[in-house]
């Protein structure tokens, strides 16, 4: 019988289908967060006797930019995080943690080969950077997301001020200012407890099938998948 019979050949959306999910329910609640925040702020636009804006014009004002970078900072905050302090840190029976009192795969020594990632090949400071790329990459994302975050609050701030009749703030003054930090930390503080509750939660319980998650069998001191 031929191996194909048994493991047919996989198609690119089976293959890629985690992604393919992900990316599909971003854009779709991406596209149903611009139509309702479009409507909404139209409509406090029009509670203040302003003419409500187009689309077009809403996806660049500060309220849109400042409610989508707003989550995205905390999402790529998060995922920094989790990076960087999975590297040192453990949690006994968690399968989120890496093993308490052994090396794993993801500590080894980076080996030349031709299956290799070009970096790897590459060596040098080529190889260290690419060594730390992962981090790297959420550190610059979080940092972008927080400043289109805090200019889209602060857009949004002053149009807000506009209405009222008052005079518009700067930047500086708006940072000084607590409702950027409550938009902030709502947010932070949310993505510190989802990360806790699956490290902790994947020490008792299971989730068949999944990576997440431990064997549903395994004790629930073991630590690592």
């Amino acid at each position: 019988m031929k191996a194909n019979s048994v493991f047919p050949k996989k198609t690119w959306l089976y293959k890629n289908g985690l992604s393919v999910v992900f990316i599909g329910l971003f854009v779709c609640s991406l596209f149903a967060q611009a139509l309702t925040g479009w409507n909404e702020h139209n409509k406090e636009l029009n509670e203040h006797g302003a003419n409500s804006l187009n689309l077009g014009t809403y996806l660049r004002s500060g309220h849109f930019i400042s409610a989508t970078f707003e989550n995205f900072e905390s999402e790529f905050l998060q995922m920094m995080l989790y990076v960087l302090l999975t590297i040192k840190l453990r949690q006994i029976g968690s399968a989120e943690s890496k093993k308490i009192d052994q090396k794993e795969e993801v500590d080894r020594e980076p080996v030349p080969s031709k299956d290799a990632p070009w970096a790897v090949r590459q060596g040098g400071w080529i190889l260290k950077l690419y060594s730390h790329s992962l981090s790297i990459a959420f550190i610059l994302l979080f940092l972008l997301s927080w400043y289109l975050h805090f200019y889209g609050s602060w857009q949004d701030h002053n149009i807000e001020q506009a209405l009222k009749g008052k005079p518009a703030d700067t930047m500086g003054a708006y940072l000084g200012q607590t409702t950027f930090w409550f938009e902030t930390f709502q947010n932070w503080q949310s993505e510190f407890l989802s990360v806790a509750a699956i490290v902790v939660l994947t020490i008792f319980l299971r989730q068949k099938g999944s990576p997440e998650s431990k064997p549903v069998d395994a004790p629930h001191m073991e630590t690592g998948k």
